[in-house]
């Protein structure tokens, strides 16, 4: 069976994208730098979850942010508030970050820091349920956001995301009892998708699970980073 044109292609340029994902990889390895990424649709809560993580972990962690946008830096300027390193990628049309994009992002970051001094990047992919998930980019793990006012269906109808995820963080729980949504039924279809997956559910707004967000995280830079310069985290 002789593969579409169309196939070939992608299947070349994702072989070509893992190889620059490895290389970003080893250069976070190099630095004793965990990297996550975090991706979901638009409007699910990226940007609120690093303004809550940053203000609850920037005293506890060297953290550095490489934040993608289509066209603007608004994230990014949100996110600069708090005095951390934030790395800004427009891509343009491209609806993801890839490996090449974000080497040149780690590229800017380790001109005008000492990356070795770092504990924690955090890679804000564009907002987009399908095409991030497809393209790796040196992260350790991938962090899923789902929204409740999404729906339950999502992780049927988008699999890849879910598939891929290491954690899921169901955001806006605060909403929870205006809607017309079992949250357990959506649970259960992440599941379907990934049995693995970490699911937590949160709120930005009351708190709801942050601290079990911050908990994970912990974990990640525990298991990942190998430098003397890492803290002792509990």
């Amino acid at each position: 069976m002789h593969q579409t044109f169309d196939a070939a292609l992608e299947i070349n340029l994702l072989h070509a994208n893992q190889a620059g994902a490895d290389h970003n990889r080893a250069h976070f390895d190099e630095w004793g730098i965990t990297c996550l990424n975090i991706m979901s649709s638009p409007g699910a809560g990226k940007t609120v979850l690093l303004e809550r993580t940053l203000a609850a972990l920037n005293n506890q962690l060297k953290i550095a942010v490489i934040e993608g946008d289509m066209t603007t830096e608004l994230d990014a300027d949100r996110l600069r508030q708090y005095n951390v390193p934030v790395i800004a990628i427009n891509t343009g049309r491209s609806c993801h970050l890839d490996s090449k994009m974000v080497a040149g992002g780690i590229h800017q970051f380790a001109h005008q820091y000492n990356p070795s001094d770092f504990d924690l990047v955090l890679v804000e992919n564009v907002g987009n349920l399908v095409c991030p998930a497809e393209f790796e980019v040196g992260e350790h793990a991938k962090v899923a956001l789902l929204s409740i006012t999404e729906g339950e269906d999502k992780p049927l109808k988008y699999p890849v995301m879910f598939q891929q995820a290491d954690c899921l963080l169901i955001t806006k729980m605060d909403l929870a009892p205006h809607l017309d949504i079992d949250v357990n039924r959506m649970i259960a279809n992440v599941r379907q998708m990934n049995p693995d997956c970490t699911i937590i559910p949160i709120s930005a707004k009351t708190r709801q699970g942050l601290e079990t967000w911050f908990d994970w995280l912990h974990f990640q830079i525990n298991q990942t980073s190998t430098t003397p310069h890492q803290l002792t985290l509990v």
